[in-house]
């Protein structure tokens, strides 16, 4: 039993959320929503200890009700914005569970919002540095360090092309290579999962992205390949888990 007097908001309260818990609960306040939203997932990223808190309540809102699933998923994007986020979510591992197989069915049925919804997934599935960082592969870039010489490199991935490239504010992006992107049958976990689930549901531009993202790129400055993937995500990855 959570004790809301010792957990606190976005806001700072501490008595607040239970009670607009059992208001759309009871189905009573419908606006009751927009104010949960400003407590627990403040403009859409700041979460606290009570949306955390929140999350078995939502979970058990989510089968029948759009805005818990939704707001449930926004939570655990935001998981790393907060310092003990991770420890947070280490409690409720049957509801992440539950969630990740509601958000799963709700791909399936092919969304609107699919790019969003997807997003949700990897959160739900630990990968939340790639929640944060795909946008639907429209006009997606990724800046990096080239784990050789050091050289800032930008990576294209979407209608602009699929390339790597130093950027030059006056000229754009120079020195132009093409990306290596990684066969199917030769991609591993999670860029294996993320593409399988990509196929699945007809996302070709998602799943060509998600070849690209974790395929190979070449930087312009010293000539020498590296993992895409990897090298994003040792560089937004925070330290406590690079180590782990």
């Amino acid at each position: 039993m959570t004790d809301w007097m010792q957990v606190v908001d976005a806001h700072g309260d501490t008595e607040r959320v239970p009670v607009l818990l059992n208001l759309v609960e009871r189905e009573e306040a419908p606006e009751a929503w927009e104010e949960l939203w400003d407590r627990l997932c403040l403009h859409g990223e700041t979460v606290s200890p009570a949306s955390f808190a929140a999350l078995p309540r939502l979970a058990g809102l989510a089968p029948s009700t759009a805005q818990a699933l939704e707001l449930a998923g926004a939570i655990v994007r935001g998981t790393l914005q907060h310092p003990d986020g991770e420890v947070l979510l280490a409690g409720c591992p049957e509801v992440l569970r539950g969630l990740h197989d509601l958000v799963d069915q709700q791909l399936q049925s092919l969304p609107t919002e699919y790019d969003r919804v997807f997003g949700d997934l990897l959160a739900l599935a630990g990968q939340y540095h790639w929640s944060a960082a795909l946008e639907g592969f429209t006009d997606d870039f990724y800046t990096l360090s080239c784990p050789h010489c050091g050289a800032e490199v930008t990576i294209a991935i979407g209608d602009y092309g699929y390339y790597s490239a130093i950027r030059d504010w006056d000229r754009g992006d120079i020195e132009r290579r093409e990306l290596l992107p990684a066969r199917a049958e030769e991609l591993h976990d999670p860029g294996r999962w993320m593409h399988a689930t990509a196929v699945r549901d007809g996302q070709q531009r998602l799943a060509e992205g998600i070849r690209h993202l974790f395929g190979r790129a070449e930087c312009p400055t010293c000539a020498s390949a590296f993992s895409i993937a990897d090298t994003y995500t040792s560089a937004n990855l925070p330290p406590v888990l690079e180590t782990s």
